[in-house]
């Protein structure tokens, strides 16, 4: 299993990416895909077809969203943190995304960067 942790820098508020990254709506517009998400703690998310799914853990509006993403019948639980603060009129989103199985690890780290944060950055460009 391995771990990420990265920064990433998005050109809008904190208010804004929370809304991006919760409303199934939205996700659409930035993803290109269908979504399933709703900011309710205990509720099961899906993007990208389902490549991406899981179970929604916390929610702290504004400023945190932790999530399980479901990789199988492993046996410990893949967490994701993603953090918000604001830096001027941009949002630094901090993530931790532990457990990775190391047979996915290459393509979810890349995933990260390129579908995930970049999408959402081209999103507020």
């Amino acid at each position: 299993m391995k771990n990420i942790i990265k920064r990433y820098k998005i050109n809008a508020s904190c208010e804004e990416v929370y809304k991006a990254l919760t409303n199934s709506f939205t996700i659409e517009l930035w993803t290109g895909y269908p979504a399933k998400m709703e900011p309710v703690t205990g509720s099961e998310f899906e993007m990208w077809e389902g490549d991406i799914s899981g179970l929604n853990l916390e929610f702290i509006e504004n400023r945190k969203i932790i999530q399980e993403w479901y990789f199988g019948e492993q046996k410990e639980k893949s967490i994701v943190i993603l953090t918000f603060s604001s830096k001027g009129n941009k949002t630094i989103i901090e993530l931790s995304h532990t457990n990775i199985p190391d047979e996915v690890f290459d393509n979810i780290k890349n995933g990260w960067d390129k579908d995930y944060m970049g999408s959402l950055s081209n999103f507020f460009k």
